[in-house]
């Protein structure tokens, strides 16, 4: 096991061995055979496979090297290469962590001083299989030892420069120290030796510097090219590889349209298999799909198809299973609602105006984030000060109002006769208010207090909306929607968040209700958290985790969704949603699935139970027995050039778009965000700080009234929130929202601020004279 071989006389040490590899949970460890060399780990099945099949390589420079415990150890490039080994014993193990660790520095150091480069013959033929290798290798030696020639002289003219300086300051404190008289002119030759040769040394080490420096700039051109070409190479794969992907889907659904398969295929299991032959190491075992620990949650349940009598009996015919769930699932089929004359469809009208489908493109401006955040990790994200190069040109109300880019979910939520039915659709409508974020990682602007954005649709989709920032410290907006098609949404939304260093995370605080006119059902939820990951390094991504419980309170129905966290070590798709749909007895009737970025599905439940001790730590799993599953929510595609458009969706492209007849505190007309719109982010910088500092300056003075008039117990509390006592951060000013007004909500029991009314009707007669000044 693992028996270290003599140095070889080709450049870097090598370092042989057997150790055991994890595959996945079926076989466990596997004993494999790994090499060390030139800073790569690579990995046979066996010794003989070494002339011509490498399972597996990791480049060391870039990867993380992690001791579990006395035998196990893992390599991990960040990316989809991790490696889970174990060695035989403790001595093993540090025998191959420090045979790592040493080529891991010597891969670090030959890498930042000269690049893998066979950049030289880049225009010319490849050279022969088994010859490329060592012809690279030859060149990179060469360039190696003639760099290090070069370093030596630098080395040895340093040397030099330092002894004959040494001399010549000796010799200058001596000549300040010597009375004028016959030694006079000995001193003075003696000084003038040593700066001679002080000037020939200097005079020799600037040449070595020119001859490293366009040696360097020789080799820079070349790595530059090479550098490009790879990029451009990659480019290609990526368009290469969803090309593929995308042929892949569609033959799959071609496929799934022609064909019935059987029960045993259809499971959700050949899914995950599918789903997860992408995620393993390409370059592992050919036959054998590699997978890891589960960092994620075990799944909460298992659906399979139901016995094909269920679609053709009705609910009188099936023995144990109610009349509502016996019956077809077409009751929730689009179908039914197209025909219906006061469907959402039939009522649509031409819009009032055309909506822009285009904003100003992106500047390409640079800015090292960890500047500016290494001195804010633990800090709240909103007492952080940000310059506009993290925003994008839209406000936190008008993100919040994005949350109604798919509202023909509620419409046809209204028309659904079954509360359960209902339930759905509002499940679905949940999910879809975070399919816009899934690319947009920029930060949206903190409104101002007193901000306020209407999103008057009525003509187009049948709502008007309204949000106003009700408080600052901590920020918290409210937001109410009333639809002419039957529904009513109303949301108090603060936010917490909080740097980590690697990753953001952003917790949204206060209930969402939405209220349906016609059945007088009332439903509340509370939205997931959002962590923004790589702030540091890397590509900023998006992710969606936690659980959802959506409530009727009228009927006690209840929708339970789990947003599953992203992990590589999943086998499952990435941004699951999954949820069941229960009545007040907890009995299942749909389950509903998808991603939050794509679609979701629902599935009538025909059948429950428990299945066998196949769960997390021996827990019994739920079996449900569907009927085929159908599509509930879709996303609408991006708009063309959304890339250099932050990825806004055709709704968000169409906020901050000018309106006649807004209130002076709406977000279009804030300037900071005008301006970075059109692309001016300095001064949009500059208008940013001028607009925070007269809010401060304003709640200063609404703090100074508000002591002035309040008795001596109320000013020393109102004192303590003017200094810098903690009190400062969770005191309430005198301020007091404008369209809103602060109560107890009926159904939650929870203090919130409801919509008073006025604002609409401020609009039409034109009358903003109760609106502060704000910007």
């Amino acid at each position: 096991m693992s028996e270290p071989k003599a140095s070889t006389p080709t450049p870097g040490d090598m370092y042989k061995g057997w150790l055991f590899k994890w595959t996945n949970y079926i076989k466990g460890y596997q004993r494999r055979w790994f090499v060390l060399s030139n800073g790569l780990l690579s990995y046979y099945r066996t010794q003989a496979e070494m002339g011509h099949t490498c399972r597996g390589t990791i480049n060391l420079a870039t990867a993380n090297i992690a001791v579990e415990d006395s035998c196990n150890f893992v390599i991990s490039n960040g990316g989809a290469q991790t490696y889970h080994l174990k060695a035989s014993s403790e001595v093993e193990r540090q025998r191959w962590i420090t045979a790592l660790e040493l080529a891991k520095a010597k891969a670090v150091r030959m890498q930042a001083e000269s690049d893998d480069s066979g950049d030289d013959c880049s225009t010319s033929s490849p050279p022969p299989s088994g010859q490329g290798g060592g012809a690279r290798n030859s060149e990179v030696q060469s360039t190696l030892r003639t760099l290090g020639s070069k370093v030596e002289d630098l080395s040895t003219c340093n040397d030099l420069i330092a002894k004959h300086g040494s001399a010549l300051q000796r010799s200058l404190s001596e000549l300040e120290g010597v009375r004028l008289g016959g030694e006079t002119g000995d001193k003075i030759r003696q000084v003038t030796e040593r700066a001679t040769l002080f000037r020939i040394t200097s005079n020799a080490m600037i040449n070595a510097c020119r001859d490293f420096l366009a040696l360097a700039q020789a080799h820079s051109k070349r790595w530059q090219k090479a550098l490009q070409a790879e990029r451009e190479q990659r480019v290609r794969l990526e368009e290469t590889l969803e090309q593929l992907a995308k042929q892949h889907n569609h033959l799959e659904r071609a496929f799934r349209g022609a064909t019935v398969l059987p029960a045993s295929q259809a499971s959700p299991a050949g899914e995950a298999k599918g789903s997860a032959s992408v995620k393993g190491d390409a370059s592992d075992e050919d036959d054998e799909n590699e997978f890891f620990d589960a960092m994620e949650d075990v799944a909460e349940f298992i659906t399979v198809p139901a016995d094909p009598k269920y679609h053709k009996r009705s609910g009188s015919n099936i023995s144990g299973i109610s009349s509502e769930i016996g019956m077809d699932d077409q009751s929730l089929d689009e179908q039914s609602l197209a025909s219906n004359p006061e469907s959402p469809q039939s009522q649509e009208v031409e819009p009032v105006r055309k909506r822009r489908a285009r904003i100003p493109d992106k500047p390409n401006y640079s800015l090292n984030l960890w500047s500016i955040m290494k001195n804010c990790i633990g800090k709240e994200l909103s007492k952080i000060p940000m310059p506009v190069n993290f925003n994008e040109p839209i406000s936190m109300l008008q993100r919040l109002s994005e949350d109604l880019e798919y509202s023909e979910l509620l419409d046809k939520g209204a028309k659904c006769q079954s509360a359960l039915e209902q339930l759905c659709y509002v499940a679905a409508f949940t999910v879809s208010s975070y399919s816009t974020t899934v690319h947009r990682t920029g930060k949206p602007f903190n409104p101002l207090l007193g901000e306020t954005f209407e999103l008057d649709r009525l003509r187009e989709s049948g709502y008007r909306s309204l949000c106003e920032q009700v408080s600052h410290h901590p920020p918290a907006a409210a937001h109410h929607v009333i639809s002419e098609r039957g529904w009513t949404l109303r949301q108090e939304i603060a936010v917490a968040s909080k740097f980590r260093g690697k990753y953001l995370s952003i917790m949204p605080l206060g209930s969402i209700h939405c209220i349906f006119e016609k059945s007088n059902n009332h439903y509340t939820w509370k939205k997931v958290t959002t962590t923004v990951h790589n702030i540091i390094v890397g590509k900023l991504w998006i992710d969606q985790s936690g659980e959802i419980d959506i409530v009727n309170h009228r009927t006690g129905d209840r929708c339970h969704l789990k947003f599953a966290p992203y992990s590589y070590f999943s086998r499952d798709v990435a941004r699951k949603v999954t949820g069941v749909v229960a009545d007040k007895e907890g009995k299942a009737h749909f389950v509903l699935s998808g991603t939050w970025d794509e679609k979701m599905e629902f599935s009538r439940v025909m059948q429950s139970s428990r299945g066998g001790e196949n769960g997390a730590e021996g827990k019994q799993k739920t079996v449900y027995q569907t009927l085929r599953a159908r599509e509930l929510w879709r996303k609408n595609p991006l708009p063309e050039g959304a890339e250099t458009m932050y990825y806004f969706s055709s709704l968000a492209l169409t906020l901050n778009e000018p309106e006649e007849g807004v209130a002076p505190t709406d977000s279009r007309l804030r300037p900071d965000q005008r301006l970075m719109e059109d692309g001016r982010w300095e001064e949009a910088n500059v208008e940013k700080q001028r607009l925070e500092e007269k809010q401060r300056s304003v709640r200063r003075e609404r703090e100074r009234e508000a002591a002035r008039t309040a008795n001596s117990a109320e000013e020393a509390i109102i004192e303590d929130s003017i200094t810098d006592s903690p009190l400062k951060s969770t005191h309430q000013d005198s301020y007091k929202a404008l369209w809103f007004e602060r109560c107890e909500d009926p159904a939650t029991g929870e203090a919130t601020h409801i919509y008073k009314g006025g604002y609409w009707e401020a609009k039409e007669q034109g009358s903003w004279e109760a609106c502060p000044d704000i910007f």
